[in-house]
This record gives C-alpha cells, sequence and structure tokens, in this order.
C-alpha cells in the first residue's frame, strides 16, 4: 500500500493513469456498456475493470490523481438518451457536479449520440468498467496536464 492514493484504484489503474499523456480520453462506463469489445480497440488495448464501484465512486477516485483537460471547452463526453438527447439523468448533473468540485472550476459535458459517443469511445487510450448498473453511465474524460513546480 501507499500512502495518500485512494484504496479503489488498482494497481492496473494506477499503470494506465501514468501510462496517459496529455489530450488523452479515458472511458469510464457502466456495465451495459460494450466495453470489452471497444476495450480491444483502444490504446491499452485490454478492459480494466474497478469491481464494487459505481460511476460516482470510480470517477471521484479517478480524479483525485487526473487532472481534466483546460484547453478544451468541454473535457469529458457523455451519451445521449436514445430517443430523447435533450434529457438530462440525474446521473449526468450528479457526475457534472462531481467533476466541478473535484477540478475547482465549473466542467461541462458534452453530449453525444449513442453511435457517435461509440465511435470516440474506440480512440480512448483504456476503458475501465465500474459495477455501476446503468443505464447510461458512460463518460470520456480527456486528461489535462499536471502543473508541477520545478
Amino acid at each position: 500500500m501507499l500512502k495518500g492514493i485512494d484504496r479503489r484504484l488498482t494497481a492496473e489503474v494506477l499503470h494506465v493513469l501514468m501510462q496517459m499523456g496529455h489530450g488523452d480520453d479515458l472511458l469510464l462506463c457502466d456495465i451495459n456498456h460494450p466495453a470489452a469489445t471497444i476495450a480491444a480497440r483502444t490504446t491499452h488495448g485490454r478492459l480494466i475493470d474497478m469491481a464494487g464501484c459505481d460511476l460516482l465512486q470510480a470517477a471521484e477516485a479517478i480524479l483525485s490523481l487526473m487532472p481534466l483537460d483546460t484547453f478544451v471547452p468541454a473535457p469529458v463526453a457523455r451519451m445521449q438518451v436514445v430517443g430523447a438527447p435533450g434529457r438530462v439523468l440525474p446521473l449526468f448533473e450528479e457526475f457534472q457536479a462531481l467533476c466541478t468540485r473535484m477540478e475547482g472550476r465549473a466542467i461541462t459535458l458534452n453530449p453525444l449520440e449513442r453511435f457517435d459517443f461509440y465511435e470516440a469511445a474506440k480512440s480512448c487510450f483504456a476503458v475501465i468498467r465500474t459495477s455501476d448498473p446503468g443505464p447510461y453511465g458512460c463518460f470520456i474524460l480527456k486528461k489535462g496536464v499536471i502543473d508541477l513546480p520545478r
């Protein structure tokens, strides 16, 4: 064990977060998402599970270490509700509020049509699947820069 690292973050999750660079995308999804199929197309090439975590728990743990991109207007994308693209689910609002709290700045979520979301997901660095039952618990997080003093 290491001090100060959220215990929900496994060695594999930490390894992937360390490998990612600025501008790389991370797909965080629920158990309904075709995660294994999409993960095979990503840079990492295989699915990572955060068993026992729902989306908000997993996102909080990840965002405790990974900054969101400040160079784009919406560093988080989410899937639109099929048949009701303007519908905003409570999960979307909760996820946005969590990102805003963790970043200390207002975070905007970019809604993507289902198949556009799947295409964007295939170009992610990695896929992390949570135990969240969903539905529509699919978010793409764009990694930002860590500005450390020299």
